[in-house]
């Protein structure tokens, strides 16, 4: 029964109520008035059942709404895991046909110990080739001399500034006279001799070349008619320039070198080319081996790298080196300026030991050099000592002697 209906039957009732009650007697008229409550009350809860009705109809609604929210969610997540699980099926797949291809890549334990065996083979050859490379250096021409001691000291000429080099050319037949003064420049000075050197203020005139490139520091050397030096600028690049046009013809780059002064009393070297018996050398310094002194052997035609030895020589208060017959003599001081001392050596044939070797002074003079070069040909050091350029003789003996002061 609805509530409309439920209204007309009331209505009805009232009606039919006021009818007898405006006929009736009093006891009628408290049945009336007590039909009138209740009819009253149950109006009322009529009123607050349909209130409720309508708040349950509310939040039916609004639950359903919630639920279709939540459904919504619900699919946009299975849609999503749907997309993962496809994805990591994928990957799954992948992995499983990569695996596959390994499986099929990987070689067998016997494939394994032949290629073993090929690499240790690799390795006794590439040690035998580096024994006969070392056993060409030492058979390439008799080597059996070592430094005795310095015997005499020279000072030709005060010219240039204070930092700076020169040497003779050490090939066979030459007599030219090279000077670089400073420590970074393009100029270099040539003189037909040692004479001409002297006299060079008075009437012999000098031939002054201009290099392609800077040079820097004093580490520079002439061999053969081409001069080698440091190029300015770069850390380990070596120049080879033909003296005849001025022209480079060939560069190279030293292996491990140019992060250190290769002596820390000259801070403005880091490469110092050197020529002994056995040919052309670089002196430098590693920071990975404590900063201790690097022998580099160099092909003089190609500048190819052809063996490098690590010394235990330290750079630290050293002033210069020098090679005889691939030994490397290395002359130390004070920063103030002293007497010069070779306090270390190291010889790549391993007859020579430095801890058996007494140490060797130099001439009584109280100075310092910038550069040190040793000619071969004449046993003879050029060196540069606070601009004045000096000649030391040395005394050289046979290394199966006993070394005397």
């Amino acid at each position: 029964m609805s509530v409309t209906a439920f209204l007309v039957v009331l209505l009805s009732f009232y009606l039919t109520v006021g009818s007898v009650h405006s006929q009736g007697s009093p006891h009628d008229s408290f049945i009336i008035q007590y039909l009138e409550r209740r009819l009253s009350q149950m109006e009322e809860r009529m009123n607050q059942c349909e209130q409720k009705t309508v708040g349950v109809t509310q939040k039916t609604y609004d639950l359903s709404s919630e639920i279709r929210g939540y459904l919504s969610t619900l699919n946009v997540v299975r849609s999503e895991v749907q997309g993962e699980m496809d994805s990591m099926s994928a990957r799954v797949d992948r992995v499983e046909r990569e695996l596959e291809y390994l499986e099929n890549k990987i070689p067998t334990q016997t494939d394994i110990e032949m290629e073993e065996a090929l690499l240790e083979q690799q390795i006794k050859a590439a040690e035998l080739d580096l024994l006969k490379k070392k056993s060409n250096i030492k058979v390439e021409k008799d080597c059996s001399i070592g430094l005795s001691q310095i015997k005499s000291l020279k000072i030709v000429k005060k010219a240039g500034d204070t930092y700076g080099s020169w040497f003779k050319d050490p090939s066979q037949g030459s007599a030219k006279v090279y000077l670089l003064s400073g420590i970074s420049n393009n100029t270099l000075l040539e003189y037909e001799s040692l004479l001409s050197f002297i006299e060079s203020n008075t009437t012999t005139p000098v031939k002054v070349l201009q290099l392609p490139f800077p040079w820097i520091g004093t580490g520079q050397l002439v061999y053969n008619g081409f001069l080698y030096y440091h190029k300015a600028d770069t850390p380990n690049q070596i120049l080879k320039v033909d003296l005849l046009n001025g022209t480079m013809v060939d560069s190279t780059l030293v292996p491990g070198a140019g992060r250190l002064p290769v002596y820390s009393l000259n801070p403005n070297t880091y490469l110092d080319v050197a020529v002994d018996e056995l040919g052309l050398w670089v002196i430098h310094a590693d920071p990975e081996y404590g900063g201790n002194l690097v022998i580099t052997k160099l092909d003089k035609g190609s500048l190819a790298v052809e063996y490098t030895w690590d010394t235990k020589c330290r750079s630290r208060d050293a002033e210069g080196a020098f090679l005889i017959c691939g030994t490397l003599y290395v002359v130390y001081n004070t920063r103030y300026g002293g007497r010069s001392t070779i306090q270390c050596l190291y010889d790549i044939h391993d007859i020579i030991h430095s801890d058996e070797s007494p140490v060797m002074f130099f001439p009584k003079r109280y100075t310092s050099h910038s550069s040190i070069h040793y000619h071969p040909g004449d046993k003879q050091l050029y060196a540069w000592d606070d601009g004045y350029q000096t000649i030391y003789k040395v005394e050289t003996h046979k290394n199966d002697q006993v070394t005397k002061e």
